[in-house]
């Protein structure tokens, strides 16, 4: 819950492509936190692809916001040294939440994990977060409150909050059926305070899940991320890059639409049932992938009663 009794929610983001995208995202940006979301996440190209554009985004979200900012971050292709001066960079920043990934493979590498680097695994980087926070701080002065110019050690340090992904479905990479709550464990144990979910469909995926999870020890938070499939084109393409399992009235639906104002309330009406009963089986809040654009995202929030009934703002533009 938050301060005000309210179930926390979050959005994720990803850099813009063009100046003109750039434009129109911080234009979102200002829609998705005049809502009070918990944070807001910012995706990170394989490796390092979007490492700086990713960075003045989140950086934009701290300095003009009241918003948390949230950074992804993957093993993939860093070295130790590479991987923690990115840590470092992103904590000098003011960016003390993180997404640790493992990460996938980028196009046409060859099959195994030599695409990784020196972290092979999530929990490795969960792990080196931690460290490189806790090295940083223990040589951290404030400055000077008296007239020697002499700085001080600060009384208190600022911690990180490291989350993780969590697969309902499971990971394409996964060999066996428990393979993804030893994962969490695991991730957990190395310090994870936050998993969250690839997107499903389906409510009772993200239950069964969490069930077997908690079952199996894990503590931690798993919050549910959800995207609203605002067109047949999008559900498609969400099917094909996830694999998740077809939720086939929504298909229909969307497919017997005659416009696209039509497929998008279809999509919105789809994500408000499944939110609704995630949560009513306990899910602590929702995570909303965005595709950069609020229209959707925050009908969800309205309906399902997180976020009060706006003005037409946010809905004269998508």
């Amino acid at each position: 819950m938050t301060n005000d009794g309210r179930l926390p929610f979050s959005f994720e983001l990803f850099p813009p492509r063009s100046d003109a995208a750039a434009v129109s995202l911080r234009e979102t940006i200002g829609h998705l936190a005049a809502t009070g979301p918990d944070f807001i996440s910012v995706t990170y190209g394989a490796n390092g692809s979007s490492r700086q554009s990713s960075l003045e985004v989140l950086r934009y979200i701290r300095e003009q916001t009241n918003v948390h900012p949230l950074a992804h971050l993957t093993c993939v292709g860093s070295s130790h040294l590479e991987a923690n001066r990115l840590v470092r960079e992103f904590l000098d920043a003011g960016i003390t939440s993180f997404l640790a990934l493992r990460g996938d493979p980028p196009q046409g590498s060859v099959e195994g994990d030599q695409f990784l680097g020196d972290l092979g695994s999530a929990s490795e980087l969960v792990q080196l977060i931690h460290l490189v926070q806790t090295e940083r701080a223990q040589y951290a002065t404030l400055p000077s409150r008296s007239s020697n110019g002499v700085g001080h050690i600060p009384s208190t340090r600022v911690k990180v909050r490291v989350a993780v992904a969590a697969f309902p479905n499971g990971h394409p990479r996964s060999v066996r059926s428990n393979q993804d709550i030893d994962t969490l464990l695991a991730k957990q144990a190395s310090g994870a305070t936050m998993a969250i979910t690839q997107l499903f469909f389906h409510a009772e995926d993200y239950l069964r899940f969490v069930a077997a999870a908690r079952a199996a020890g894990v503590t931690i938070p798993i919050l549910p991320g959800l995207m609203p499939a605002t067109s047949a084109t999008r559900l498609e393409r969400i099917l094909e890059v996830t694999g998740e399992r077809r939720p086939t009235e929504l298909t229909r639906r969307l497919a017997s639409a005659d416009s696209a104002e039509e497929q998008l309330d279809i999509g919105v009406e789809h994500a408000v049932g499944l939110a609704e009963e995630i949560l009513a089986g306990g899910a602590p809040g929702l995570h909303l992938y965005t595709f950069n654009q609020h229209r959707a995202v925050l009908s969800v929030l309205e309906g399902v009663g997180l976020i009060p009934a706006a003005s037409p703002t946010h809905k004269e533009s998508a």
